[in-house]
Formats: C-alpha cells, sequence, structure tokens
C-alpha cells in the first residue's frame, strides 16, 4: 500500500472519531472527578476502544453476523444508548448522582458512553471495516490498525488535557458546556438512529 492510503485512513479516522470533539465531552462526563479517577477512564475508555476496533478491523462483519446483528441494527441500538446519556446531560441527573455518590463510588463512563459508542461507534467500526477490506494484504492491514493506534492515542492526549481546559472554562463554562453537548450527543443520536434506519431502507 502507498503512503496516500495511510494519510487517507488516518485522515478519515481522525474526523470520524473527532480527538478535539471528544475532549469536552470527557470534561462533561467526568467533571467533579479527581485526577487519578480521571486519568483511570480515559486510560480504560482509549484501551477498550482499540480493542473493539481491532477487533472489527481484524474480522470485519463476521463479528455481528456471527450473532445476526446487521450494522444498522448496531446504529440504532448505538443512538438509543446515546440519547440516554444526552438525557442525563441535559437535566443534571449525572451531576446529582454524582454528588449522591461517594468518593470511592465515581461512576464510570470508560466503557459507556466513552468507548462505545464515542470513541468506538458504528462510524468508527464501519470505517475499520471498510479500510482493512481495501487493503490488499496483512501489510496494509497492520497498517491501518496502527493508524488507528495513533487516532486513538491523541484521543488520550486531548482527554490528559481535560482539567487545564476545565480550569478554563469554570464551573459555569462546564454547566453552560454540558447542556450544549447533551443537545449535541441527543442530535448524534437521533442521526445514528436515522441512518440505520436509512439502511435498512425505511429512512
Amino acid at each position: 500500500m502507498d503512503l496516500s492510503f495511510y494519510v487517507t485512513a488516518f485522515v478519515t479516522l481522525f474526523v470520524v472519531i473527532d480527538p478535539i470533539g471528544m475532549t469536552p465531552i470527557f470534561i462533561a462526563l467526568t467533571s467533579g472527578s479527581h485526577t487519578a479517577h480521571r486519568r483511570g477512564v480515559a486510560f480504560r475508555a482509549c484501551l477498550i476502544a482499540i480493542f473493539i476496533l481491532t477487533l472489527f478491523g481484524l474480522l470485519g462483519e463476521a463479528v455481528l453476523g456471527f450473532v445476526g446483528i446487521s450494522m444498522s441494527a448496531f446504529r440504532i441500538a448505538g443512538g438509543i444508548l446515546l440519547f440516554l446519556t444526552a438525557l442525563d446531560m441535559l437535566f443534571e441527573r449525572r451531576t446529582k448522582r454524582r454528588e449522591d455518590q461517594a468518593e470511592e463510588d465515581l461512576p464510570d463512563p470508560s466503557v459507556f458512553p466513552l468507548a462505545i459508542p464515542l470513541i468506538s461507534g458504528p462510524g468508527a467500526i464501519a470505517t475499520m471495516i471498510l479500510l482493512t477490506g481495501q487493503a490488499r494484504d496483512w501489510t496494509g492491514v497492520l497498517g491501518v490498525h496502527l493508524v488507528m493506534g495513533a487516532v486513538v492515542a491523541l484521543v488520550l492526549a486531548m482527554f490528559m488535557l481535560a482539567p487545564i481546559i476545565e480550569r478554563a472554562l469554570g464551573k459555569i463554562g462546564i454547566t453552560v458546556v454540558t447542556r450544549l453537548l447533551g443537545m449535541l450527543l441527543a442530535a448524534l443520536s437521533v442521526q445514528f438512529v436515522l441512518d440505520g434506519l436509512a439502511d435498512l431502507g425505511l429512512g
């Protein structure tokens, strides 16, 4: 595979995963958490996302087909779950639950919604399946996975900068951003559902 293929793969995965746009969401989901907990969430989310994207990159649609799930159904399910998270952000349910919990029982959004469906969502999974399908040999497949790892590493780097960004925004700024992101996540979740319905010929 030539260099242009890997450049295209990087740009495509970067746009789909969106490390920059993911950072405010990470801040909103971990607002009020201490540094060690936040770092743990960031590392777990990225490691889980790499595992999932690698799994689908190597096995492709066979993973979903094995359990009888179509990519359309995966998009719809991811959209519904993401919509529930958006409601929590919009109506401060997440904040209220956090205030009622002890510090050692802090919520852990590393698996859902960070790893799934935000980092390794239907778009990223579909992109990995497509890119590995275009690779002509195992060298190309390995290259695609290295590119994916680089993009997720950028996500982790942005997550590590979250405390600096959070201090710059302040408490009021975080509240405003959380509300706005709740709306954006709600819209994104609806788009996931619409894409899934369109794939089924129902949209």
